[in-house]
């Protein structure tokens, strides 16, 4: 005697979704691995220009700190357009074939995260008391331990300049969109295609369930960030 079929062979009309299969994945993958990657060489770069300019004192000081300010609300599209062009054939960056791939992505994101990452840590580094300094110097600590105590005490606030930079980078859609391409393979795999690129994509072409889901997916790894960001400070907090 046969087993019925039926609720097996329906499962997939129940089960229907928007996208084909691998689409959703391979696009949170290359959104992850870019805005991951441009926000780790981003840290390692600001977080040494940040303990800089909180340590040191010397000519255009000032001009530098406004420069990062100012790039906190720099153009996305601007930056992705400078980007373009140094990897463009005509740029200096032309050789290396870097146009329309992940890597060119990787830059225009570093680019962007590099201000806020700086501009917060900086805050940061500068907003500790000077009895913190002071203590550390009248328990004979060098001036390298005095900067070490200051960044410990400093961390809770770079932590946040790094989330905050993770998050411009992986909501970012005008930059990555010029230099990335928003490509996809045949098979609809993502190679350049980003959750925010993609969800553009879809709700122009009138597919909202896909831009709906992508959508949530987002917000989802938003979330997640925020949490990681309450769950940094409560701990913080009791061990205070």
């Amino acid at each position: 005697m046969s087993v019925p079929l039926e609720p097996i062979a329906l499962l997939p009309a129940v089960v229907d979704l928007p996208f084909r299969e691998g689409y959703v994945s391979s696009t949170i993958y290359v959104s992850l691995y870019v805005s991951v990657t441009a926000v780790t060489l981003s840290t390692l770069f600001s977080v040494p220009v940040a303990i800089v300019l909180g340590f040191t004192d010397f000519p255009g000081k000032q001009l530098v700190k406004s420069i990062i300010n100012t790039g906190m609300g720099f153009p996305s599209v601007v930056v992705g357009l400078l980007v373009l062009f140094t990897v463009s054939n005509q740029g200096p960056l032309g050789p290396l074939d870097l146009i329309f791939t992940t890597e060119a992505m990787i830059m225009s994101q570093f680019v962007l995260a590099t201000p806020p990452i700086t501009a917060i840590s900086l805050a940061a580094i500068t907003g500790v008391s000077e009895n913190v300094r002071d203590a550390a110097r009248v328990l004979g600590g060098t001036r390298l331990d005095v900067a070490l105590v200051v960044i410990k005490e400093a961390r809770y606030g770079i932590a946040t300049a790094v989330l905050a930079g993770f998050g411009r980078a992986i909501s970012e859609v005008g930059s990555v969109l010029i230099v990335g391409g928003n490509i996809t393979s045949a098979e609809g795999i993502s190679k350049t295609r980003t959750l925010t690129t993609a969800i553009q994509l879809e709700a122009r072409q009138g597919q909202y369930e896909t831009a709906m889901v992508l959508g949530a997916i987002l917000v989802a790894l938003v979330l997640v960030v925020n949490a990681i960001v309450v769950r940094f400070g409560d701990t913080e907090a009791v061990n205070r």
